[in-house]
């Protein structure tokens, strides 16, 4: 145990990439997700299709076949993304598709007699998808959406196969110098729980605060 104390500052290293990732395809992808998903439920048929062929296609595939394609097969093609940008485009694409499912569960399950009752007394798209949707499918929204990013930072392990030096590949470097895998692997291990549980618990807070009957 001692040589995976020593290893800290190491792995704190690795530490702040897989943060780094798991931070910016979380903000990308809800971007992106939010934007598609109201497409889906609310665009024309000519917006629906090709979303609804995208989150399929997507969410159909294994996560490592998509990075390996923009990594690997994009530049032959002449499209050259770095390493660290073709891990972070691929990610943020893949949980886009799943978050356009979770956007359009939510803002479906609310009875369409709210937006026509808003739709009556006068209030435009906007103010109708602001303040009458949105409130109301925020809550439905929270739980799959903390679950999607969780599965963002368990995720961002594989960009360690495209040679950025995150907290799992900086685990393997040193586990190849030091020959002692356990304590380093237990030590990677809590590191990534610690992330999600404090993911977790925020959930759970969240859905307190917007919960509309709190016990």
């Amino acid at each position: 145990m001692l040589y995976a104390i020593q290893s800290l500052p190491f792995l704190w290293d690795g530490l702040l990439i897989t943060l780094q990732v798991s931070a910016l395809v979380v903000l990308l992808s809800l971007i992106a997700g939010v934007i598609l998903g109201i497409g889906i439920v609310y665009g024309p048929r000519w917006l629906y299709w090709p979303i609804r062929i995208y989150s399929d296609f997507l969410r159909g595939i294994p996560l490592l076949v998509l990075i390996f394609f923009i990594y690997y097969a994009l530049p032959l093609i002449g499209v050259n993304f770095t390493n660290f940008l073709s891990v972070v485009v691929a990610l943020s694409a893949f949980e886009a598709a799943h978050i356009i499912e979770v956007v359009r569960g939510a803002i479906q399950s609310i009875h369409r007699g709210q937006n026509e009752a808003a739709k009556a007394i006068g209030l435009r798209f906007t103010q109708r998808l602001l303040y009458v949707i949105a409130p109301q499918a925020l809550r439905r929204f929270l739980p799959p959406w903390i679950n999607a990013v969780v599965d963002t930072v368990k995720g961002s392990a594989l960009v360690s196969l495209v040679g950025i030096v995150d907290l799992t590949l900086a685990i393997q470097q040193v586990i190849g110098r030091t020959y002692i895998p356990m304590p380093l692997y237990v030590l990677g291990a809590l590191m990534y729980f610690a992330i999600n549980y404090s993911l977790s618990s925020a959930s759970r807070r969240l859905e307190a605060r917007f919960a509309y009957i709190r016990e």
